[in-house]
């Protein structure tokens, strides 16, 4: 049985990692679905499985250097996970991504080469990051 190619990845074209996820993953000529997630955010239900499914805490799945987080005082320890999910929903800029979904899990791909561990198939030449890091060498493998 093959696993399935159907990926999906909630992107944001301004993050240089989010853009060398997205770049890693059409590495394997795997064509992603792409949610810009500020245009199109996800549900409620979908970020909470997203964060589940990454085996994230809430918390782990915001960002911390942006204004919402900040103006917002969310470094409070006393938010609920709900009040967060809340938050994320309202100022879809605090979800951190990117977050990648294929059948062999599902990622927050922050370094981007997280995402090489879920994908279904393997690289098909060398890949080097937008500044200057090469992850996979001329014969798809990755470079420690």
């Amino acid at each position: 049985m093959t696993a399935s190619l159907d990926v999906t990845i909630y992107h944001n074209p301004a993050c240089g990692t989010s853009r060398n996820t997205l770049a890693l993953i059409r590495n394997t000529r795997i064509e992603p679905t792409v949610i810009e997630y500020l245009v199109t955010p996800p549900s409620r239900e979908k970020l909470i499985q997203l964060i589940a499914d990454a085996g994230l805490s809430v918390r782990d799945a915001i960002r911390k250097n942006v204004d919402p987080y900040r103006d917002l005082a969310l470094e409070r320890e006393d938010w609920s996970d709900k009040e967060l999910i809340n938050f994320m929903l309202e100022h879809p800029i605090l979800i951190n991504r990117p977050f990648v979904v294929t059948a062999l899990g599902t990622r927050l791909s922050r370094p981007s080469e997280v995402v090489l561990d879920i994908l279904p198939l393997p690289q098909k030449g060398a890949f080097i990051k937008e500044d200057g890091e090469q992850v996979i060498d001329e014969n798809g493998q990755r470079v420690n």
